[in-house]
């Protein structure tokens, strides 16, 4: 057997050591955040919910089946609301864990990616409430017969929120996956253009999966998505596949 190697012994416990304070220190960010929110946790879940009130009749209001629900699920939004705020220091911590790692080359190219993987999810998030929830909640509460009090249940509500938030930030990152993937030769171009019409098909399917079972959000969701495949295609063919030279390690 070889023996072990008190040098590499020790290089590992010190990387566990620097990922446990990375994770300290990220979970410390989001728990700041969280606390300096706590004041404003009523106008936080008023303004998630208030594309459900519009879409409401006159003087409708959300209804709290749950004993701890007016309570806990107000709680939860917060919570949701300090990590999406504290993410770009957490994506930070994370960058420089992993930074001292890379090839030159990769940490030209990393930090740039999070930093627009960042951008495109918060503007997934925002096209889905400020676009999405205003068309879909309309048209779901339009189908409710006149004699039926159409009054979510806060719980159900925050879930089906949380879910389209997480389905369309993940949607906007299509184009930096595409760029990507032909920037480190996993496929190329012209192979993009060619699966198009898997793609288009594959775009309604996630969507049937991921937003409520209705055909306006999966119209919104879809539609969106080809459209970001087109830009990612379209943006990798000036990105270029990476060079075949560029493996220097950092100095």
């Amino acid at each position: 057997m070889t023996p072990e190697d008190p040098a590499q012994d020790q290089g590992f416990l010190s990387h566990l050591i620097e990922l446990r304070s990375r994770l300290v220190r990220a979970a410390a960010s989001v728990l700041i955040v969280f606390i300096a929110l706590s004041p404003f946790i009523r106008e936080i879940f008023d303004f998630l919910s208030r594309p459900m009130i519009k879409a409401l009749p006159a003087g409708g209001k959300l209804l709290a089946t749950g004993v701890v629900a007016p309570f806990l699920v107000p709680l939860k939004v917060t919570l949701f609301a300090a990590f999406l705020l504290a993410s770009p220091y957490v994506l930070y911590q994370a960058w420089a864990f992993i930074a001292p790692g890379l090839y030159q080359h990769e940490k030209r190219l990393a930090l740039p990616v999070l930093v627009s993987s960042v951008a495109m999810f918060f503007a997934g998030m925002a096209y889905c409430y400020f676009v999405v929830f205003g068309f879909v909640f309309r048209f779901m509460t339009s189908f409710a017969p006149d004699n039926v009090t159409v009054a979510p249940d806060i719980e159900k509500y925050f879930d089906i929120v949380l879910r389209m938030f997480i389905a369309f930030g993940l949607a906007f990152e299509v184009p930096i996956i595409v760029m990507l993937l032909v920037r480190f030769g996993v496929t190329s171009v012209a192979t993009l253009r060619r699966v198009r019409p898997y793609m288009i098909v594959g775009a309604f399917v996630i969507a049937a999966i991921l937003t409520p079972p209705d055909v306006m959000s999966q119209l919104l969701l879809a539609i969106p998505l080809w459209l970001l495949y087109e830009l990612g295609v379209l943006l990798a063919g000036f990105v270029g596949t990476r060079p075949a030279d560029a493996t220097a390690p950092t100095e």
